[in-house]
């Protein structure tokens, strides 16, 4: 995707009723011709964000005694293994909306999955492989967390349909552009027929009109 594009679409875009908040932008991307029957159509996938998403993200650790100190020192929130018996469904949906990501030590999978599976998977916030959120116990977490924070992730699901955040308004249209390009190219290699697999794409504000990315806009 030509930044020139992406850039002229975003400048169109500021030109939107102003809103008295820093608003988030959005890349909706329409796919095409994709069979979501069809297990290798599926896509999972994620893009790191040279600038980041424009807000913290906010991490959970799922640790035994060997992160323990390091998570507490570094994510957001920390659960020991001890502590897993003493939260309920309604906890664990309580987490679900203040965590962005969860991190887990390799070696508590089986608990995790027992103890938060349903609830996290259903929201699809289970810690995720691909993502780097299921660590040894040996994981320097800072790491992890600097990576997390810049990370989205890319799926289709019921529609073929493509919805992630790529900043925010306060950012600059350069940066945004690049946001955008980190998510394109990463959706390109993982759909089955590649940039043929994509149609129209558009950015949009929390409360705008979508622009559409395109020659139109120049």
């Amino acid at each position: 995707m030509d930044n020139k594009l992406l850039t002229t679409a975003i400048k169109k875009l500021r030109s939107s009723k102003k809103r008295n908040f820093d608003q988030s932008v959005d890349i909706i991307i329409n796919i095409l011709q994709i069979d979501l029957k069809n297990p290798e159509h599926r896509v999972d996938t994620s893009a790191l964000l040279p600038h980041g998403i424009g807000r913290p993200v906010k991490i959970c650790g799922l640790v035994d005694k060997e992160l323990s100190d390091a998570s507490k020192k570094i994510l957001d929130h920390t659960i020991l293994k001890s502590d897993f018996s003493n939260l309920d469904k309604k906890n664990i949906k309580k987490l679900t909306e203040d965590y962005d990501y969860f991190i887990a030590q390799s070696t508590l999978m089986v608990d995790i999955a027992k103890v938060f599976g349903k609830i996290l998977g259903s929201r699809g916030k289970m810690p995720n492989p691909k993502l780097g959120c299921v660590v040894p116990p040996t994981a320097k977490l800072d790491i992890v967390k600097d990576r997390l924070k810049k990370t989205v992730r890319l799926q289709i699901k019921k529609e073929l349909i493509i919805k992630s955040v790529i900043g925010k308004e306060s950012m600059s249209d350069d940066m945004l552009a690049q946001n955008a390009i980190s998510i394109i190219e990463a959706i390109t290699q993982a759909l089955p027929h590649n940039k043929e697999d994509i149609g129209s794409i558009f950015l949009k504000f929390t409360m705008s009109n979508p622009v559409l990315v395109g020659e139109e806009n120049e």
